[in-house]
């Protein structure tokens, strides 16, 4: 069960993050800021961040960086176990670390990784947010398919990485 700190949400201003631990080539961090930014302009103040590698990250640091414009914006680590970073690399434990320190809320599955403990997360994701933000390669299996899925099929809006107008 994740325990949060989180005050009640206001689904209609949560935006819940997901993508690829691997960031492809046309991966940019401009562009991501110019995404982030849009969002928060249609009115999303809170975002829940899964605190995997890769587009997770990307998301919650760029996510500070736009609070010095945009205070009112909050970000929610969403932790899906205890031992989430054991098998991070140092560099991207340390990151881990800092960020979860940086978050205004923590949601988090206490016990130790276990079988379903990710999808527990992303169900916590999507029942607690009105747009999901994904980067997303087509990749029919895994964690961001999922979570892109069980958005659509809640008939949560999902836009993806690069194409907001």
């Amino acid at each position: 069960m994740i325990i949060s700190n989180l005050p009640p949400l206001v689904k209609n201003q949560t935006c819940a993050v997901t993508g690829h631990r691997v960031l492809g080539e046309d991966f940019d961090k401009e562009k991501l800021k110019s995404d982030l930014t849009k969002i928060i302009e249609k009115g999303y103040t809170i975002f829940l961040t899964g605190m995997a590698q890769g587009f997770d990250m990307a998301c919650f640091k760029t996510l500070l960086l736009l609070k010095k414009d945009f205070p009112k914006i909050k970000v929610c680590a969403v932790i899906p176990c205890q031992n989430q970073s054991k098998y991070f690399s140092q560099e991207d434990r340390y990151d881990y670390f800092e960020l979860l320190e940086s978050a205004d809320y923590v949601a988090k599955e206490e016990k130790p990784y276990f079988n379903g403990c990710m999808l527990l997360r992303n169900n916590y994701l999507i029942d607690n947010c009105s747009l999901v933000y994904a980067y997303f390669n087509g990749e029919k299996r895994g964690g961001t398919y999922y979570t892109v899925n069980r958005a659509k099929n809640h008939d949560i809006l999902v836009e993806y990485y690069g194409e907001l107008l």
